[in-house]
């Protein structure tokens, strides 16, 4: 087998190692999911009827008024908020491992040392994946009626994937360097809080003028309107363009902050 081969053998060991862990331990899962499903619920029916009025533009050229335009507005955001969230239970398991030796005891073994990184990022797009499935299904459910083509529905899935990688390989990075659990926890808040201050839950046009230029500027805000474009139907522009930009810097950047971090651990 060339390195390569066993590179691929030991990273598909490590993503069952994750995926039996998630499979075990699926409160971790239903946590992490049911954070952006009371926002959904919250903000749909106790905010929805107020701030659906109040939208113009795109949006309403579905037809859709009042709370249903705002299930339509508010899906992408809570999307991109699921994989942040999935992004943070990543950091948490990366930390569990750190601290309680396990990683440590994989650098003495005659493994690819990449995989062990790569098992945890996998696995935690496919849980990011399968969350965003829920949100999606349970926004249907309550009144989202995407428009998107079958060749929309492969780019959201191509974009939702950069996405997850992109989060999750920062965050991967922020677990090893976290030192204990709780911090491991508490670093990627920024990443959780990010949608709320771009254009997930109001159009940025709505904010005042500081706000607004850092909304409009964000990595999230070009990543939510490229999502609302492909699902809904309203114009993406050159937000596409910047979305996947930002995904691959952040996936590049965090990759090689995980690698750096990977190979200063001391060997035991």
């Amino acid at each position: 087998m060339t390195a390569l081969s066993y590179a691929v053998s030991d990273s598909m060991t490590m993503l069952r190692r994750n995926l039996r862990r998630m499979r075990r331990y699926p409160s971790m899962t239903a946590i992490l999911i049911g954070m952006p499903l009371v926002f959904l619920l919250l903000f749909v029916y106790v905010f929805g009827g107020t701030l659906g009025a109040g939208l113009d533009g795109p949006v309403l050229a579905t037809g859709a008024a009042g709370r249903a335009a705002y299930v339509e507005y508010v899906l992408p955001g809570i999307i991109v908020l699921t994989l942040a969230t999935a992004a943070q239970g990543v950091a948490i398991t990366v930390a569990m491992d750190m601290t309680e030796g396990i990683i440590a005891r994989f650098r003495t073994m005659a493994i690819s040392r990449a995989s062990v990184l790569t098992g945890h990022v996998v696995g935690s797009v496919i849980q990011a994946l399968l969350g965003v499935a829920v949100i999606l299904g349970v926004g249907m459910l309550i009144g989202f009626r995407p428009t998107a083509t079958p060749v929309e529905w492969l780019g959201t899935l191509g974009l939702l994937t950069l996405i997850g990688l992109a989060l999750t390989w920062l965050t991967v990075a922020l677990g090893m360097v976290s030192g204990s659990v709780e911090t491991a926890s508490n670093l990627p808040m920024p990443l959780i809080l990010l949608p709320f201050f771009g254009s997930g839950f109001v159009p940025t046009e709505s904010l005042p003028t500081g706000l607004r230029w850092f909304a409009e500027y964000q990595p999230f805000t070009p990543i939510i309107e490229t999502l609302r474009g492909l699902l809904t139907g309203s114009p993406i522009g050159n937000s596409g363009y910047a979305a996947v930009a930002w995904c691959v810097g952040l996936t590049l950047a965090g990759y090689l902050w995980a690698r750096v971090a990977y190979q200063r651990l001391p060997n035991r």
